[in-house]
């Protein structure tokens, strides 16, 4: 790993041995051949993320999967559904999913892109992902339901 010195306010660089933080402290990468395999991930992952847009799961419960700017936009999509449920008066129930594929490759080492496509009562779904091997596990960095 490489170390950048602290730089002090005049731009001269600090005592030897002083790094910043952010470096070791910071999600790590982790290589693809250290990881499991994503797919079980990406379908219990598009499975969860489909039943917080139903109202029947708390995105807090999907936290770890995720990195904070993907659960940020997803807490946001989730409030946005949660709202337009309220204002039609329809209630959350479990829906009820059948995964008809999943297709994924790497596109750099820990890396995965990645389409879920599911099938709900009333219309086909799909789910695009992008996971980052971080910390010794698969994290979803990116995700758009279609």
């Amino acid at each position: 790993m490489a170390t950048t010195p602290l730089r002090t306010s005049r731009g001269s660089a600090a005592p030897h041995g002083a790094y910043e933080l952010s470096e070791f402290f910071a999600p790590q990468r982790t290589p693809s051949a250290d990881l499991p395999d994503p797919e079980p991930f990406l379908r219990n992952l598009t499975i969860g993320v489909l039943e917080v847009f139903a109202g029947v799961r708390e995105v807090d419960q999907l936290t770890r999967w995720l990195t904070e700017d993907a659960y940020r936009k997803l807490m946001t999509r989730a409030n946005l559904a949660t709202r337009a449920r309220s204002a039609r008066g329809v209630p959350a129930i479990r829906p009820v999913y059948s995964l008809l594929s999943v297709h994924h490759s790497s596109p750099a080492d820990s890396v995965v892109e990645a389409v879920v496509v599911v099938q709900g009562a009333a219309r086909a779904r799909s789910v695009a992902l992008r996971l980052e091997g971080l910390d010794g596990r698969w994290r979803a960095t990116s995700l758009a339901i279609l």
